[in-house]
């Protein structure tokens, strides 16, 4: 019961920062209609930005920084590139975010070269939260749970309580009707894409002392981003929360028990092969949970397209 409990935990850990990360694309796809493939390289850069700042000025003032840097420079793609492209319609916008996401690689290489940079927890937070038998639970792991939620809840209260909120959703559906209404739509179109990168960089902040901050960190990412949103439905901030809950979950837990392919297989009533070693699937009744821990998100996805294609908050119209 106490390894379910830390299993729990962390993959909440999990679930939640791939949530940061997530809900920026979210945004940016149910205001806007992008799917950005360079949003996992903003997620690179608020760690790298944050890291700097931290040298000069510690880790706070990296986290309160990073992200407006990295929303501002997210605002000037949105204004003085992908708005030009925006007209050609859907493809052009993937390319040109693709095209972007290896020029930042690029140039993160080119000027902190390819090793690791040594961002560290701050120490204020670097101490054992709580135990469980044994477990210790640092308090960066729950500092991250609270940030994370706050973020959901700032989210949410924004886009279905505010007038900020309203004006937005609607400039995505009738645009013409509020920009006559005196509101500027191109310019509420930027703030949303710098906003939605801006959070991306607050992962990168919160993400960058755990999972390290190195050049292919977008990369480890980048996908997975995509499999959340589509499992959740594109454009659903809650779909986001809860896909991204069950990958964490579901990879952590597969991690953490090595369960053999052979006793689920039997489980269902599969029995094995008498002649195993003979046998052309013997090589999956040896593969074992821990194995196949990454690809669980994938699987999923694709049965999620194949029963609900429009995900599970998703809208059969969008």
């Amino acid at each position: 019961m106490d390894l379910v409990l830390v299993n729990l935990i962390d993959g909440l850990v999990t679930g939640l920062l791939l949530f940061m990360l997530s809900a920026g694309l979210t945004l940016i796809f149910s205001m806007m209609g992008v799917l950005n493939f360079a949003h996992a390289s903003f997620y690179m850069l608020g760690a790298y930005f944050a890291y700097q700042i931290s040298l000069a000025l510690g880790f706070w003032m990296g986290l309160i920084f990073a992200p407006i840097i990295v929303g501002v420079i997210g605002a000037g793609v949105e204004r003085y590139g992908l708005r030009r492209v925006h007209q050609y319609g859907h493809v052009p916008e993937l390319i040109f975010t693709f095209g972007l996401a290896l020029l930042i690689e690029e140039l993160v290489q080119f000027i902190w070269v390819r090793n690791q940079m040594p961002y560290q927890i701050p120490d204020v937070l670097n101490f054992t939260a709580f135990a469980i038998s044994g477990n210790s639970i640092p308090a960066y792991k729950v500092f991250m749970i609270f940030i994370s939620i706050a973020i959901f809840i700032g989210l949410l209260y924004v886009l279905t309580k505010t007038r900020v909120g309203m004006i937005i959703q609607a400039a995505l559906s009738y645009p013409r009707t509020v920009e006559a209404l005196g509101h500027n739509v191109p310019l509420i179109f930027m703030g949303v894409f710098g906003v939605g990168t801006a959070l991306a960089g607050v992962a990168g902040v919160i993400a960058g002392p755990v999972l390290g901050t190195f050049p292919g960190m977008a990369f480890v990412l980048g996908s997975i981003v995509f499999v959340t949103i589509v499992i959740g439905g594109l454009g659903s901030l809650w779909g986001a929360l809860v896909a991204s809950l069950l990958i964490g979950w579901i990879t952590t837990f597969a991690k953490s028990y090595n369960i053999r392919m052979e006793d689920i297989l039997n489980g269902i009533g599969i029995s094995t092969p008498e002649n195993l070693s003979e046998s052309m699937f013997r090589d999956i009744w040896a593969v074992t949970s821990p194995q196949i821990a990454d690809i669980l998100p994938y699987i999923l996805m694709v049965l999620i397209l194949i029963f609900r294609p429009y995900g599970l908050f998703g809208n059969r119209d969008a």
